[in-house]
């Protein structure tokens, strides 16, 4: 017979291990499905987390495996395909590509987003590397050197507005963004050098970047570029239990997490894009409570239930 789990949690990021290692703490069975898909793969180290800074992706995340594994927690790679659940206070059924079926009293969605970027030539092929999103993920490490910013974004000039301080070399491509006129005051008061006409694509080479290139064949020497990308929530698995999502399709939560379907919590970048890796990990953390707070509750009325049925 299938076993029941405490929580499931969907996801075996910064938010989903984070929350493991919470939940093993306080002596909950826990199960962790990842399907091995972190957003900040393709980048080399990551940043602004204090006592990891600089750490690689992949060894922070083997990190923090083994240490909620060493609290009991079970790290299964699988993809989990759609999640069931049998009335309102049965449990979840997970159902993992390899063909297990996780059951579990509660789950916790940490599945992240995706970057979807421009189809512009060269941009899949340098995405953490020198082409970039996050100045203050980024930033720093392209300090003081040839920096452009590519509109490709909703939030393009304020990026190009923001890197100023990080290099005085810097260049906005608005490629096929219209600029307002207020907008281009700014960037001139600024001191960001404004580049017109659509991009062709990235010119580089075995030592990296070396360009932009536009259409009309001039190639604007840069070492490293700043795509906005759109960010996607991967809350497929959202919509199948029927939770709601914010406007830019993030998962609808309040402050612990929880979203309007019971037993359903949501943490990570899925629930806010804009997290980055230690704060998904607090995301993580504080879900983490409040499951077990809510687990709590549930065992305490059912103590009670039967201490009266005596």
């Amino acid at each position: 017979m299938t076993e029941t789990r405490d929580v499931a949690v969907v996801g075996g990021g910064a938010a989903g291990l984070s929350a493991a290692l919470v939940l093993g703490r306080a002596r909950r069975t826990v199960t962790v499905a990842d399907a091995g898909e972190p957003r900040n793969a393709p980048a080399a180290h990551m940043h602004n987390y204090l006592g990891r800074d600089g750490t690689p992706p992949a060894e922070f995340l083997a990190i923090g495996r083994k240490e909620a594994e060493g609290y009991g927690a079970r790290v299964v790679d699988a993809r989990v395909e759609r999640i069931e659940r049998e009335g309102r206070d049965g449990p979840f059924r997970l159902l993992l590509d390899d063909g297990e079926v996780l059951e579990a009293r509660r789950v916790l969605i940490a599945t992240g987003l995706k970057d979807e970027l421009a189809d512009i030539p060269g941009l899949r092929e340098g995405w953490g590397d020198y082409v970039l999103h996050c100045p203050y993920c980024h930033g720093y490490e392209v300090r003081d050197r040839p920096i452009g910013v590519l509109g490709t974004g909703p939030h393009a000039v304020r990026q190009a507005l923001m890197l100023k301080k990080w290099s005085a070399d810097l260049v906005f491509f608005p490629h096929e963004q219209e600029i307002a006129d207020e907008d281009r005051l700014r960037l001139e008061a600024r001191g960001v050098h404004v580049i017109g006409g659509r991009i062709r694509g990235l010119v580089a080479g075995g030592a990296g970047l070396t360009g932009v290139e536009l259409d009309s064949g001039t190639v604007v020497p840069r070492e490293a570029v700043f795509a906005p990308s759109t960010m996607v929530p991967s809350g497929e698995l959202l919509d199948g239990l029927g939770c709601a999502r914010d406007g830019d399709g993030s998962a609808s939560t309040d402050a612990m997490g929880r979203t309007g379907v019971p037993g359903v919590w949501a943490a990570g970048v899925v629930a806010d894009p804009m997290a980055q890796v230690i704060v998904a990990a607090s995301m993580g953390s504080r879900a983490a409570f409040a499951i077990d707070h809510d687990l709590i509750e549930e065992e305490v009325e059912q103590a009670v239930s039967e201490y009266r049925g005596r």
